[in-house]
């Protein structure tokens, strides 16, 4: 009986498969490339739409692995009553953290020295200085203390910051620091200069920036959301915005794709970027090296890597 592997990237391109698969290439085309029956592993299409990545799930009957390429699995989860029991989630920590972190550091850079607003000086040919604040000396949160987080503060030590404060599900110490649980948020947000998003999307976290949340923030803080869209309530978010109380810098947005007319595009002291934290160069080789070594933990019957959940346990 054939055993097929359907991979969103072409198998002949990448370097190291184990034998014993058969490898098909999928990436959300309307013909299958084999029998969804024949399918033990599915990788989950990249950056397409959620009925693409959902569509094959109820016929893959003998399925036993479910690979994202992505580090949240929110979308997935929300298909999972399709599924056969005993298949195996697993998400792709270790592809995303260094792009994403990158982003975190970018948008909160560009927010406070105000670069939007130079890029536009430029388009009109004018030339506006203007005193800005710099990271320097601020007090930065990270909301989501995992992978992508500790690599969001990795990047942020060099820039002579007065203090970091993290933020999980639960309290733990790191080597940087203590990690403070939610339920430490009120006390810690009014501190914060900055308030950097990188928790994944759960019951407990969407919607967890509302408007108590962000009344708690500081007058002039900046928000940066790096995680999911609805971790913030985008109409309270608005309020604030169109207050001129914070700013923000949000790659992720809800609703996304962010409408044509949605009064998101044009709020005062928002800067938006297309949900681009992951798709950079430093994509390929790691997603490549996460596939190659799942594989061959699959194939040896070793315990693979970043498993999130087992269906129907």
């Amino acid at each position: 009986m054939t055993a097929d592997v359907w991979l969103p990237l072409p198998p002949e391109e990448i370097e190291g498969l184990p034998g014993g698969l058969r490898y098909l290439f999928w990436d959300g085309a309307e013909e299958f490339p084999g029998d969804p029956a024949d399918c033990v592993m599915y990788v989950v299409p990249y950056m397409k739409r959620w009925p693409v990545k959902v569509r094959p799930l109820e016929l893959l009957t003998r399925l036993q692995v479910i690979q994202t390429l992505t580090a949240g699995v929110d979308d997935i989860t929300a298909a999972l009553s399709s599924i056969v029991p005993g298949v195996r989630l697993c998400n792709a920590r270790g592809v995303h953290e260094a792009s994403t972190a990158e982003l975190a550091l970018a948008l909160t850079l560009a927010s406070l020295r105000g670069i939007p607003q130079f890029v536009r000086n430029q388009q009109e040919e004018r030339w506006r200085s203007g005193f800005r604040p710099a990271l320097a000396d601020r007090s930065v949160l990270i909301v989501g203390y995992g992978a992508i987080g500790a690599a969001i503060e990795d990047r942020l030590a060099p820039f002579e910051l007065a203090r970091v404060a993290r933020v999980a599900r639960s309290a733990r110490t790191t080597v940087r620091g203590p990690v403070h649980p939610f339920t430490d948020l009120p006390a810690l947000l009014p501190d914060a200069d900055v308030v950097i998003l990188s928790t994944p999307l759960t019951d407990e976290t969407r919607g967890l920036a509302d408007a108590g949340f962000l009344g708690r923030m500081k007058d002039g803080a900046l928000l940066v959301n790096v995680a999911r869209g609805a971790v913030v309530d985008t109409k309270a978010l608005l309020t604030e915005l169109e207050s001129g109380r914070i700013t923000a810098a949000l790659d992720v947005v809800d609703p996304e794709p962010l409408p044509p007319g949605h009064p998101l595009w044009h709020a005062p002291g928002v800067l938006l970027t297309p949900h681009v934290g992951g798709p950079t160069s430093a994509f390929l080789p790691r997603a490549e090296r996460l596939l190659v070594d799942q594989l061959h933990r699959f194939v040896n019957q070793e315990p693979l890597r970043n498993v999130i959940l087992t269906t129907g346990a």
